[in-house]
């Protein structure tokens, strides 16, 4: 991390609630990701703290945050609910448009919140630039997969059999510019060695290409 990389710890308010995050931008950023971690998981997962590092080594700005309360992660039914967790995104997507850098803006999400992401994105086709999905689970974004537009990644590992076949229809169901990527040997938490080393760079290429060239319209000028 060099001296001009901008850390914050910051609170994103919402109508009825405050989602605690970090953001992370480093110097001549071309976009920004915002993180959607899957059930049971935080803004400290190490597994998607790792993969922000490799998206900021490639110029990319990350905002890790906690779509639920600590009080809300309890509740299982809360952790699997997909609207409510996209909707927290949504919050954190239109902070990040409020902000003044105004960096295109890029979804990464893992498990479930790889789900929310997509419902999401459908939700903001005009600001959502690209969306990176790792061991996630698309299929359950249900029917709101034909409506994504942003070009998406759905990243697998090849020993996630079942994953891997959720994937492969959702990526049927996609109608938007879309990639499979199936990392050999990797299990569904990408824990073998290399693997997720293989998905962050697969994430950051994806990101480069679609918000590298990219702005919001009157973002700078």
């Amino acid at each position: 991390m060099t001296p001009e990389t901008t850390i914050l710890e910051v609170e994103i308010p919402g109508e009825d609630v405050t989602l605690a995050g970090t953001l992370i931008i480093p110097p001549r950023a071309c976009g920004i990701v915002a993180f959607a971690h899957g059930s049971g998981s935080s803004r400290f997962s190490p597994r998607n703290r790792f993969v922000a590092e490799v998206l900021h080594a490639a110029g990319l700005g990350t905002l890790l945050f906690d779509l639920l309360t600590e009080e809300e992660s309890q509740d299982r039914a809360r952790v699997f609910d997909i609207p409510l967790l996209a909707e927290r995104l949504l919050v954190a997507t239109d902070w990040l448009v409020g902000r003044s850098d105004r960096l295109p803006i890029g979804y990464f999400g893992a498990s479930t919140g790889a789900a929310a992401a997509l419902v999401a994105a459908a939700e903001r086709p005009e600001l959502v630039r690209a969306v990176v999905s790792r061991g996630g689970r698309p299929d359950l974004a249900g029917t709101r997969l034909g409506e994504v537009r942003a070009p998406t990644l759905l990243i697998v590992g090849g020993e996630d059999h079942q994953v891997l076949q959720l994937n492969r229809a959702a990526a049927h169901a996609l109608r938007c510019p879309k990639q499979l990527v199936v990392i050999p040997g990797a299990t569904h938490l990408f824990e073998e060695s290399g693997t997720l080393e293989a998905a962050a760079q697969h994430a950051a290429g994806w990101f480069r290409t679609h918000l590298g060239a990219r702005e919001l319209a009157g973002a700078r000028s």
